[in-house]
């Protein structure tokens, strides 16, 4: 039995997530608590060196990296739901966009969600009490990630990751107005990849995405959120702590 280790149906513990969904495959889903630093205590460590999530555990082998992890599915587990293109060259055009949003899109929208959610996890820390927490921080460019979430990210970091996302959420809908999926016509692991940033954009980014300057983003955000997998996910797996 597979093992998946996340933080539930959000950023990039989704990605794993749904594709499992779509998959159709049985597995325990262990579910981290961020808020309670979970994900950096030493049993999750002994699994995952850099205290990140997502994590996949298959007889013994950890896989990281979440895009990764989806691709190793798709290649070790293969089920009549096929989560690739057909043709090599599809399958390119799925890679660069997993590519893209894994290197691009993910960064400038994640620093935004730090600036606005996930510093609240330790603004009521004592100074001593917030350094524990970053002691125990494997990585240490997310150690300067989480003093910059306390002391507030600077402002001239906040405009430009906000321009990019600007970039990036053009970039997709200009193809989505034309294409009903991302990659070779049809929905693959550039669709779950890039929904797994892109959902609920039209709410948090309302300015950015919406049904007026962005319709075919949105049309597909919807889309996916329609999906029966999507919606069992949703159902099964608490959003948030």
């Amino acid at each position: 039995m597979l093992t998946l280790y996340s933080f539930g149906p959000g950023a990039n513990s989704l990605k794993p997530t749904l594709a499992l969904y779509e998959k159709g495959m049985e597995f325990n889903h262990r579910l981290l608590n961020p808020a309670k630093f979970e994900h950096h205590e030493d049993w999750f460590k002994a699994i995952n060196p850099r205290g990140q999530v997502p994590a996949l555990e298959d007889e013994g082998r950890i896989i990281t990296e979440s895009t990764v992890i989806c691709e190793y599915l798709e290649d070790a587990h293969p089920t009549a739901v096929k989560l690739r293109p057909e043709s090599h060259f599809d399958v390119a055009q799925m890679r660069v966009w997993t590519k893209w949003v894994d290197e691009y899109f993910c960064w400038c929208v994640s620093t935004i969600g730090w600036h606005r959610h996930v510093s609240k996890m330790v603004k009521d820390l004592s100074d001593e009490e917030f350094e524990k927490v970053v002691a125990r921080i494997p990585v240490p460019e997310q150690q300067v990630k989480w003093r910059r979430a306390r002391e507030g990210f600077p402002q001239d970091m906040l405009d430009e990751e906000m321009r990019k996302i600007a970039v990036s959420v053009k970039r997709l809908d200009d193809h989505l107005r034309d294409n009903e999926w991302l990659a070779g016509g049809v929905y693959s692991l550039a669709d779950i990849c890039n929904f797994a940033i892109a959902n609920g954009m039209q709410h948090g980014f309302s300015e950015l995405v919406n049904t007026d300057d962005t319709p075919g983003l949105v049309r597909w955000i919807e889309q996916i959120n329609d999906r029966p997998a999507a919606k069992a996910m949703f159902a099964a797996v608490p959003r948030e702590f």
